[in-house]
C-alpha cells in the first residue's frame, strides 16, 4: 500500500486506481464511525461521505503520501471537515432544524453529546493553544488510529501521545461541557 502511495504522490494514475479498491473498506470504516455519531436520520450516509473524501483526497495533487496511516489521518480529517460542511449547511437552510450531534468517543464520566460544529470550534480552540494535541484527537477520534500510529506520524514518542490524549481530551470536556 506504501508503494501505492508513493507511485500516487508521483503522479502514477494507475497506482491510484490500485489503491482505491485497497482503501474503500476503511475509508467506509471510518464513514461510519463518524456518521454513527451522528443524530438518528442523518441525511449523509457513509457512502456519500466516502465518495466526497475521495474526490477530495484525488485533488490533493503533488501530496508527499508517507503510508497507509498518513493516508488514514487525513482521510479522517476530510471526512471532519465534511460533516462540518454538512451541518452548517443543514442548520442554515430555511426549514430550520439543529445541527447535528456527535459524541466523542473517549473514556470519561458521563461524556455529553455535542453537535459537530461545537466539536469542531472547539478543536480550532485546541489548535490555538497546542497544535499537536488537536491533531492526537483528530487521528484518535476522527481517523481511529492507534496511539503508536498517532506517534508515528508525529514524529513523537507513544508517551507523549498519550500524555497530549489525557490533556486534550480534558480539555474538550471542560469546553464542551460550558
Amino acid at each position: 500500500m506504501t508503494g501505492l502511495l508513493h507511485a500516487w504522490s508521483g503522479g502514477d494514475r494507475a497506482a491510484l486506481d490500485e489503491l482505491i479498491p485497497l482503501v474503500h473498506q476503511q475509508l467506509r470504516q471510518l464513514a461510519r464511525r463518524h456518521l454513527a455519531r451522528e443524530r438518528p436520520g442523518h441525511t449523509m450516509q457513509p457512502t456519500a461521505l466516502v465518495n466526497e473524501a475521495y474526490i477530495r483526497l484525488v485533488r490533493e495533487r503533488g501530496m508527499a503520501w508517507r503510508d497507509r496511516a498518513h493516508f488514514l489521518a487525513v482521510a479522517a480529517q476530510l471526512m471532519r471537515f465534511i460533516l462540518v460542511d454538512h451541518a452548517r449547511r443543514h442548520r442554515y437552510k430555511k426549514r430550520g432544524g439543529g445541527a447535528p450531534t456527535i459524541a466523542l468517543d473517549i473514556d470519561v464520566e458521563d461524556p455529553r453529546p455535542a453537535g459537530i460544529l461545537a466539536i469542531d470550534g472547539a478543536l480550532d480552540d485546541l489548535a490555538k493553544v497546542d497544535e499537536r494535541k488537536a491533531r492526537v484527537v483528530e487521528m484518535r477520534v476522527f481517523g481511529g488510529l492507534s496511539v503508536v500510529e498517532s506517534a508515528r506520524l508525529l514524529g513523537v514518542s507513544p508517551e507523549t501521545v498519550t500524555r497530549d490524549w489525557r490533556f486534550a481530551r480534558a480539555w474538550l470536556q471542560r469546553e464542551l461541557g460550558k
